[in-house]
């Protein structure tokens, strides 16, 4: 039944995007980020619905009147260098079979995160695509607080089998880079109901982010969660929530999480921890001695013997930065680290120049965000490999449409009218109260 639920909802979406394409952007990343596929157990589990609906956007996007217009801007031209990099390293790579099918996956994912900026025409699209990022992973973030609490926290909250964000490291990390993005919605939210409900999302998500008993989560949830305080525009609001989440947590988390999250303290003793150490010198010597890297997927045996310092502990690097060292050389992890320092860079200037005007503040708001999101990708993703996971750099390019619709980048009259404020549903009632209310389209 769930195999034909899913089929029948994305086949039945699919003539949408032929007259709007912005439509396949919001249902590739809702396969993306919810993988509502992985939730079946028949045909549906294996099917390739996100290579459909990407074809469908691609074909529908270049064969409609729509103006087809790159925001040349310094993120994007940083991201595109990136991924021709990866592609150079891929041949020269280590791993040559598993780095060519890794290949495969990240630049098809990054076409469609480039393609968002070409697609998404207006302020509205934005929007959407928020909520389709925000509620895909929001809902393993409840699910997941849910079985927690009613379990006692005794067992780990995993994310959908065979993804990005299978394992409980991966949903951990992701769902706290997500909190932030509820949090904005929560903030442009005029009906009390909505608020209700994104702010038990926020609680809920948190608590499931501890519950997948994830080292690497916690740091993430502490750093993002000080800077989401230290973000926000109702601190007291924010403190609220947080200790809501603190209490659920010290009711129901049994001792064996104490212990297991000590064990951060005591890293030497911790063979998981020196095996990591293990890979990440590893990494920083092929990058020292080859310009591009090993080449995805090279933590294998071979490598180890060369390059290892205990050549006979063989692991995964988990760190987004050893990681990308590891695999592309120094070239590839500076233009990692500067796509990163630019999107920073892009969100100062957008809160900078938004946060006084009451048109805009929706601007600063998910600029905000995003950095508070960012920062808890920058401080997990340390203990993590996901140096390729989709949201990050997503988030960096709805950052480049966000000063595009806030007029923090020059843009057409054209562009003026199409990010005028969004209609009831999203910002409250306007002063003029008889203006009439467009849908989403």
């Amino acid at each position: 039944m769930r195999d034909l639920f899913v089929t029948a909802v994305i086949f039945g979406l699919i003539p949408f995007i032929f007259r709007r394409p912005w439509v396949g952007i919001l249902l590739w990343s809702w396969l993306g980020y919810m993988n509502p596929h992985r939730l079946a157990w028949g045909f549906a589990y294996d099917f390739p619905f996100a290579m459909i609906v990407g074809l469908v956007t691609i074909v529908s996007f270049f064969f409609s009147r729509e103006k087809k217009e790159m925001i040349w801007s310094r993120e994007v031209v940083v991201l595109l260098a990136f991924v021709a990099w990866m592609l150079l390293t891929t041949v020269f790579a280590f791993n040559q079979a598993w780095a060519w099918f890794q290949w495969d996956k990240v630049w098809k994912i990054q076409l469609m995160i480039v393609l968002t900026v070409l697609i998404c025409k207006e302020r509205r699209h934005l929007h959407w695509l928020i909520w389709v990022i925000a509620l895909s992973i929001g809902f393993y973030g409840v699910k997941g607080g849910i079985f927690t609490i009613v379990n006692g926290g005794a067992y780990r909250v995993q994310g959908p089998a065979g993804t990005f964000i299978g394992g409980n490291n991966e949903i951990a990390l992701a769902m706290v880079m997500v909190i932030p993005l509820i949090r904005y919605l929560h903030l442009q939210e005029a009906r009390r109901w909505m608020k209700f409900g994104l702010a038990g999302a926020m609680v809920l998500t948190g608590v499931a982010a501890i519950g997948t008993q994830s080292r690497g989560g916690l740091v993430a949830m502490a750093a993002m969660g000080l800077f989401l305080w230290f973000k926000s525009r109702h601190k007291f609001v924010t403190a609220f929530y947080m200790a809501a989440a603190v209490s659920i947590l010290a009711a129901v988390m049994p001792q064996e999480w104490y212990d297991r999250m000590g064990t951060i303290k005591t890293y030497q003793e911790d063979q998981s921890a020196m095996g990591r150490i293990n890979a990440w010198h590893t990494a920083f010597n092929v990058a020292k001695d080859r310009v591009t890297g090993g080449g995805f997927e090279m933590w294998i045996t071979p490598v180890f013997r060369q390059y290892a310092p205990d050549p006979f502990n063989v692991r995964d690097v988990h760190s987004i930065y050893f990681e990308v060292m590891g695999e592309h050389g120094f070239i590839g992890f500076g233009l990692f680290v500067l796509l990163g320092a630019l999107a920073w860079i892009r969100a100062q200037q957008i809160i900078k120049r938004c946060k006084k005007d009451p048109e805009k503040k929706w601007a600063s708001d998910l600029a905000a965000m995003i950095q508070v999101s960012l920062i808890g990708y920058a401080a997990g993703g340390a203990f993590l490999g996901m140096g390729y996971f989709d949201l990050p750099y997503h988030l960096m390019i709805i950052l480049v449409l966000t000063a595009k619709f806030s007029g923090v980048m020059g843009r057409s009259s054209v562009d003026e009218a199409r990010a005028a404020p969004l209609p009831a549903f999203q910002a409250g009632k306007r002063a003029n109260g008889g203006a009439a209310r467009r849908g989403p389209g």
